[in-house]
């Protein structure tokens, strides 16, 4: 493996686990503190703040006109919509549910992926998605047991659309990240999402009970300055990043970590503890990113036809 599929490979691992992070702590904040629809324009609009003070300290690259529609396109799909639909459905679901139905998310990505990248699903790829999906949902469902969870239909639906939209956004993206550099994309996608967003939430961060009162509270405000930097800024800098160098399929399996992430911070404020079985669903998931991750691309599949061709 090149120097540089390890770091999309350590990329992509690393905004995984800040998302995986992000989750419980964005659950703690909502509806208490900040609406979900307050908390994903104050992401939208840190984010696109962050974006382009960063893009003064680098190189200016201008897009060209047609990629101008795909980036508003990614905008929707990957950050407006996708933010909006993940918050409310978890305002109203629970984590458990929410981080389940994650699970299907490289399904998407390989299912658009062969449809519009025309990236062959071959029997490995098939096969380490089902792995994966496996133990994800083991790992989840062994650790809700004895809980009563059960997460309402329409925040499981709008987490459903949520996952559905992000997955088309990371194979739209992938010929974005070829051309253009990961400051580049994010600071004109968080300018059209805000742009769309604001109109129509700013009312709710106004309004929110976080900025309305006597004394400050440092947890609270902790909470939220995580959910802004590390929850946002961070890993969508580093998405686009580890898309230049994998496939949009290999990028999504990392979604399987999340889970795990889940499980040990658990463990380590004693919610749970850990078993065997959470050790076999481990297995599971990470033998399913290594089956993707090593599966043929499509362009190994154009190679391996040309040498049999020259053979022949």
């Amino acid at each position: 493996m090149s120097n540089e599929k390890i770091r999309g490979h350590f990329l992509i691992f690393v905004t995984n686990v800040l998302f995986a992070v992000n989750i419980p702590i964005s659950k703690s904040l909502i509806p208490l503190h900040v609406t979900p629809e307050a908390l994903t324009l104050m992401r939208i609009v840190f984010g696109c703040i962050m974006f382009w003070i960063t893009s003064l300290f680098v190189t200016n690259e201008k897009v060209i006109p047609k990629d101008i529609g795909l980036l508003f396109l990614c905008a929707i799909c990957g950050i407006a919509f996708n933010q909006s639909l993940f918050m409310i459905g978890l305002n109203l679901t629970s984590p458990v549910d929410a981080s389940i139905i994650a699970t299907a998310g490289p399904i998407y990505v390989m299912l658009l992926a062969a449809l519009i990248l025309k990236e062959p699903i071959t029997r490995q790829k098939a096969i380490g998605v089902f792995l994966g999906v496996a133990g994800a949902v083991t790992l989840i469902l062994s650790s809700s047991q004895g809980e009563n969870q059960a997460g309402g239909l329409a925040g499981n639906l709008r987490i459903v659309f949520s996952n559905l939209l992000y997955s088309i956004y990371v194979v739209l993206s992938r010929q974005l990240s070829q051309r253009y550099s990961a400051i580049t994309i994010m600071k004109w996608m968080f300018l059209f999402s805000a742009v769309m967003l604001i109109p129509f939430t700013y009312q709710a961060v106004l309004e929110a009970p976080a900025f309305h009162r006597n004394t400050l509270d440092w947890k609270e405000l902790s909470a939220i300055a995580y959910v802004l930097i590390l929850g946002t800024f961070l890993p969508y800098l580093m998405i686009p990043m580890s898309l230049k160098r994998l496939r949009p399929t290999t990028v999504s399996m990392y979604n399987y970590i999340q889970p795990i992430i889940a499980s040990l911070l658990a463990v380590m404020l004693g919610q749970s503890s850990f078993s065997w079985d959470k050790l076999g669903s481990a297995a599971l998931i990470f033998a399913g990113v290594y089956l993707v991750t090593q599966s043929k691309s499509k362009e190994d599949v154009e190679r391996d036809k040309s040498n049999k061709h020259m053979q022949d």
